[in-house]
């Protein structure tokens, strides 16, 4: 079964999955900040996915496979980043030891980049994740097939790659997404924020999270006290967050504008991975999940 992004935001159920996303984000952040540090901020979750998609073959590109220069030239050509910052996280990821360079066979010259193996197993955990909870929606075996198919990750994931590259919905969701996902570390504290709903009414104006710890924030996603406020400060004169006392203080809300900006950003990726998935392995639903 194939979604379309108004199956899942008219799926009542879509949200609770929305929110076990974020949790779940925040867990493999937790596990290994400097993998999870790639999915923090847009422009470096763009980067890692065009770097993978190379690397495997981009769909409509006449080759495969990833080096600096070319990885370098799709950035700029896509609009992900600049030259300097593309050239920069090339060799973050190296020093990280999540890329290697490899012989390449046909071009002595030219220097190939593979990701290495905890890059693949981190990733295909984000993917696996994502699958699991499209399952659960519909009752599918999306999930399964990719793990008893060896090259089904290599398979899916350009077309994800791709697809989230051009698809406006995912790239450009709305003014607060945007000023949280485009910061450092801002997409995991946008994440953290949602993980703290409860129960989300959509006639609602506002949806209470609760007592936010400010230091408890910087020190879990290593963000400095002047950088955190700046981005909750911003935040709030959207009318996106606040609070019920000055300064940070009391109880926090977050506006109902923002939670749909999020919740259609994520129908918007779901859609994405749905289609995917389904161009590979085929029709995933076994029965038609009902309408919440």
């Amino acid at each position: 079964m194939l979604h379309r992004v108004e199956d899942f935001l008219d799926n009542k159920a879509f949200f609770a999955a929305v929110l076990h996303c974020a949790r779940e984000m925040l867990a493999i952040y937790r596990e290994s900040p400097r993998i999870a540090s790639i999915f923090a901020a847009q422009q470096r979750w763009l980067m890692a996915h065009a770097g993978f998609a190379l690397h495997f073959g981009y769909p409509g590109e006449p080759k495969l496979g990833l080096y600096s220069g070319r990885f370098i030239a799709f950035a700029v050509n896509h609009q992900i980043a600049s030259r300097n910052t593309a050239a920069a996280f090339m060799q973050e990821m190296l020093a990280y030891r999540f890329l290697r360079a490899v012989d390449s066979p046909s071009d002595k010259r030219t220097r190939l980049l593979e990701p290495t193996q905890t890059a693949h197993e981190h990733f295909f955990k984000w993917l696996a994740t994502h699958l699991l909870i499209l399952d659960n929606l519909d009752g599918g075996s999306r999930l399964d097939q990719a793990l008893a198919d060896p090259l089904a990750f290599a398979r899916i994931q350009p077309l994800i790659a791709r697809s989230i590259i051009e698809t406006d919905a995912v790239r450009n969701p709305g003014v607060t997404y945007n000023l949280f996902n485009w910061a450092n570390s801002g997409g995991l504290v946008m994440d953290y924020l949602m993980s703290r709903i409860a129960a989300f009414d959509g006639s609602a104006q506002r949806v209470d999270i609760g007592r936010l710890s400010l230091k408890e924030i910087r020190e879990q996603f290593m963000i400095s006290n002047t950088h955190l406020k700046r981005l909750l400060t911003q935040a709030s004169e959207l009318g996106s967050i606040g609070w019920a006392e000055p300064s940070f203080k009391g109880d926090a809300w977050l506006s109902r504008s923002f939670v749909m900006e999020y919740w259609r950003y994520q129908a918007a990726k779901f859609t994405v991975i749905d289609a995917a998935a389904e161009a590979i392995l085929g029709p995933a639903a076994v029965r038609t999940a009902g309408r919440g």
